[in-house]
Order: C-alpha cells, then sequence, then structure tokens
C-alpha cells in the first residue's frame, strides 16, 4: 500500500500549491483542477451557530495526538464563542466503523467535520461525495475535493531540534524510536530525528521498532522496553499514548516527547517534546465556513506558523544546548536552515540526494532511511 500512494501524493501535492501556509516549489503554477475545485465549492453563509465535529482515532486522554487536536478545538471555541457548538466523537477505529460516524454526524446536521486521522481519508471521502453540503478536513492525507480538504503539518521540523537535544544529551549516543505505521510523515520525523542527533554526534544511532498501528499502549510499551533491552539510553516515538513517556520515567531514561508537552507525565525523563498546536487553523477554517469563503486548500505548517514548536526544556538541558537548539530553531522558522538540505545518504550507502535541499514533493513522498538508522522499512 505504501508505494501505491506515490502517484496518487505527487498529484495531491500540484493541489496544494496555492494552500495556506504552502511554499510552492519554485516555477510551479497553480493547476487548472485546483481553480475547477475552487469554483465547485459551495460559498453560502451559514446559519450561527456552525456545528463542527471532531472524530479521534484514540480516546482524548491527558496527551498524545487525540488529545493535542481537542486543545485545538477548545482554542476554536474559546475564539469564536456562541458562533461555534462543537462535537466530539472519541476512540472511532479507521474503515467502516469511522464512515458510519461520518455520515451519522452529516446526517445530524454538522456543517464541517474533521476527520484526524490518516486512515479516515477513504471514509470521510466517500461520506464528503453523499453530503456535499457539508465541510470536511482531514489530517494528513492526498486528496482534495469541492468539500473535502487536507492538513497537515511539518513535524519533521521539530523532530530534527528533538534530534539535536537527543545528539547532545544521550551519554550512549544510541536513541531508540517507536513507530507506527510507515507513512512518509513518519518516515520523515525518524529521518530528520537522526540528522538531528547526528549533527551534535557523527557517530550517533537511531534503532526503530515498528507497531503497524497508532494507539496500543502495551504494544508501545513492549516496543520500547525490546528497544531498551538493545542498549538504548533515550527514546522517542510516533504513537498516540502516554505508555512510552510513564516507561521512561519508570526506567530512568531520557524522553524526547512527541504531540504533548509530557511534562505532568515524564518530569525526569522528559528533555523537551515536540508540540502540536492545532487552535489557529482550526479557528481559521470555522471562520471560513461561518463567512462562505472556504475553498479546498490543502494546509502544510510548520515551526514558521508554530503549528510545530518545542516544549519548555527541562532544567538537565545545558543553557548552552538551549541556545543553540533554539537559533537553529528562529533559522528554520526564517527559512534559513532546513533539515533536508545537503547531502542525504540512506542506511544502505545509496546517495539519494548530493546537494541543495530537498523539495516538498519529495519530502512528502520520502520512503528512505537516512545513515544512522538502524532499521528497515517494513515490506522492504
Amino acid at each position: 500500500m505504501y508505494k501505491n500512494l506515490r502517484r496518487v501524493l505527487a498529484a495531491a501535492l500540484l493541489l496544494s500549491a496555492c494552500g495556506y501556509g504552502w511554499t510552492a516549489p519554485i516555477g510551479t503554477r497553480p493547476s487548472a483542477v485546483a481553480s475547477d475545485v475552487k469554483e465547485l465549492t459551495p460559498k453560502a453563509a451559514l446559519r450561527l451557530p456552525l456545528r463542527v465535529a471532531f472524530v479521534y482515532v484514540s480516546p482524548v486522554g491527558n496527551a498524545g495526538w487525540s488529545y493535542q487536536h481537542d486543545l485545538g478545538r477548545l482554542a476554536m471555541e474559546r475564539s469564536l464563542g456562541t458562533q461555534v457548538h462543537s462535537t466530539v466523537v472519541e476512540s472511532v477505529n479507521e474503515g467502516p466503523d469511522a464512515e458510519r460516524v461520518f455520515r451519522d454526524l452529516a446526517a445530524r446536521g454538522n456543517h464541517l467535520v474533521f476527520a484526524t486521522s490518516f486512515g479516515y481519508q477513504e471514509a470521510a471521502i466517500k461520506v464528503a461525495q453523499d453530503h456535499p453540503g457539508v465541510v470536511f478536513e482531514h489530517t494528513g492525507g492526498y486528496k482534495v475535493a469541492p468539500n473535502f480538504n487536507t492538513y497537515n503539518a511539518r513535524f519533521y521540523e521539530g523532530r530534527y531540534l528533538a534530534g539535536l537535544v537527543a545528539g547532545r544529551m544521550s551519554k550512549t549516543g544510541v536513541a531508540g524510536y517507536v513507530a507506527g505505521f510507515p507513512i512518509p510523515e513518519v518516515v520523515q520525523g525518524i529521518n530528520a530525528f537522526t540528522l538531528g542527533m547526528r549533527a551534535a554526534n557523527p557517530k550517533a544511532q537511531v534503532k526503530v521498532v515498528w507497531l503497524n498501528t497508532w494507539f496500543d499502549p502495551p504494544k508501545e510499551r513492549e516496543a520500547a522496553l525490546s528497544l531498551l533491552n538493545l542498549g538504548v539510553d533515550t527514546l522517542t516515538y510516533h504513537c498516540g499514548s502516554t505508555a512510552i513517556p510513564l516507561l521512561a520515567e519508570e526506567k530512568g531514561v531520557k524522553l524526547l516527547g512527541y504531540q504533548s508537552d509530557l511534562r505532568h507525565v515524564a518530569p525526569s525523563a522528559q528533555l523537551t517534546s515536540v508540540v502540536h498546536d492545532w487552535g489557529t487553523y482550526y479557528t481559521e477554517v470555522a471562520k471560513a465556513v461561518i463567512a462562505g469563503t472556504w475553498t479546498p486548500r490543502p494546509f502544510w505548517g510548520g515551526v514558521r506558523q508554530r503549528v510545530v514548536r518545542l516544549a519548555p526544556f527541562s532544567p538537565q538541558v545545558p543553557s548552552a544546548l538551549r541556545f543553540q537548539v533554539t537559533e537553529v530553531e528562529r533559522a528554520m522558522a526564517a527559512g534559513r536552515f532546513h533539515p533536508f538540505a545537503g547531502k542525504l545518504t540512506d542506511n544502505e550507502g545509496k546517495v539519494r540526494q548530493a546537494r541543495g535541499t530537498m523539495r516538498d514533493e519529495d519530502i512528502a513522498l520520502m520512503d528512505f532511511l537516512v545513515d544512522g538508522v538502524v532499521g528497515k522499512l517494513p515490506g522492504r
């Protein structure tokens, strides 16, 4: 399945060249398809309050992927007040269950639905086609329709910064990375984290274990334990629960958290965390739907838009390292630094980029692991 995404992803990227927060590659133009989509999009303003539904793949809990999306929902409500009324559906499995939930939400009169998991794409776009008066926004996908948009973040930017911290703070120079599925977003994160570690310690290694799930606390803990048994002294992950932060705190190892600030879960273990902040995006989308100006324009925000940021540093992190990481973050936001610039070699010795900066189109299709990663992509 992963290989089959490449062609449709490439086509979708052409649609996104004129989107919110998107920097179009030099020499490209918004496609004719994108213009046609805009003309088909309903423009009529809606009667208030705007009914907005959020569908989550896991419980909201007190940290993690769904929790951050829910914080974004709450920020939208605070900003727009009585103009919006939101509904939440938690722990919805990808597949038939998701389609049933989306159909129910559309039938109940919701005007805007946020489908917040990659695996919701097919179910959500199918329901969107049957309900042209409802706007659907999908996290991390690659399809666009008259009432269906996709949005994502350059999480890899935060991963690089976290890798810098890990590279300086790890005593063994070996980190463990528990990963969900081998989609490009996850691969980008592994590679950026490794490049950050190696910028601080050229001999650093990142050992990867794949879960093939987004949310399974026992399985996440087991995977992290297996990495500790391989000698890693630093953990990070791309999955949805707090199992790994809790394990890091329990075992006294270093943690680079993901999605949420986890100081309340792992106060001693966390060095910093890559935090997702969706509040501004959700507010702006809702405002556009209310005004009747919404159009399907894919969004790919990052450090510059503050969709991705680092949590406060642990007192363990030396002031000199804090300063260094903050300076790199500022350069990233200003466009003066890019994690995937310069020569890139994969972990099998093949040069994937000789010079320059990797294009957005290629980042979005990333299907290799850089030098320093110990492991393979499933199915390779």
